[in-house]
């Protein structure tokens, strides 16, 4: 071993393109549909059944369009998915801002360290689904995207593709990887194995971690108060 970084080259997977399966973003989906029915009146976006309802039915969609193995290219599709992660952005987002101004103002969430540490815990879960979804969408152009070619310079590095000695040559990042990657920055507030390289990827999980932090610390802080 050396240590130099592996010059880098597009992959194409030599049996053609082999898509990963649509369940594991479908229930990440499903989980963040869930979690905004339970969190407060008012620290959602829209009335109870409405995201959960619109983003329900631009999964539902997806699937129609590009069952079983996500590896069909098609603008239509490309737009629906990018409507649907920003559709989970803008709720966890809006989700966290209203939580910090609870917690600011003094707001009734805040009253109770039960109650607090259940509505935080939950928007925080809903942070890192937003994100894993974020980072699952934009690198390489998208999950169909990955499936046909893996592009010389990605956006965000794994450690399989710094040291491809411990991964064969058609692999592809995965969505439990990039819900790994959420999870790690999210607690870690830093980068953890995988390494942003491209401007967007370094903004969005600096943004990340910023959100956590801000969840974390301040819900800590008055849970504690509260306590006291």
């Amino acid at each position: 071993m050396t240590g130099r970084i592996p010059e880098p080259t597009e992959r194409s997977s030599p049996h053609g393109p082999v898509g990963e399966h649509r369940w594991p973003m479908a229930a990440a989906v499903v989980a963040a549909m869930v979690l905004t029915l339970l969190l407060p009146d008012d620290l959602r976006l829209a009335p109870r059944w409405v995201l959960p309802a619109v983003e329900g039915l631009l999964l539902l969609a997806l699937i129609a369009g590009d069952p079983g193995r996500i590896d069909r290219r098609s603008t239509v599709l490309r737009t629906m998915s990018i409507a649907l992660v920003g559709v989970l952005a803008l709720s966890a987002v809006w989700s966290t801002v209203r939580l910090v101004d609870d917690i600011l103002q003094g707001g009734k969430e805040t009253g109770s360290a039960t109650s607090l540490l259940q509505s935080g815990s939950t928007v925080w879960a809903c942070t890192v689904l937003a994100f894993s979804m974020l980072y699952f969408e934009l690198d390489c152009g998208g999950a169909a995207a990955r499936a046909h070619h893996m592009p010389a310079t990605p956006a965000l590095a794994f450690p399989q593709q710094l040291n491809p000695e411990v991964a064969r040559a058609d692999w592809r990042p995965r969505f439990v990887d990039y819900l790994y990657l959420a999870l790690t920055n999210a607690t870690a507030f830093s980068p953890t194995d995988v390494m942003p390289l491209a401007p967007w990827a370094k903004i969005t999980m600096g943004v990340q971690s910023l959100v956590s932090l801000l969840i974390l610390g301040l819900v800590v802080a008055r849970a504690v108060n509260v306590l006291a």
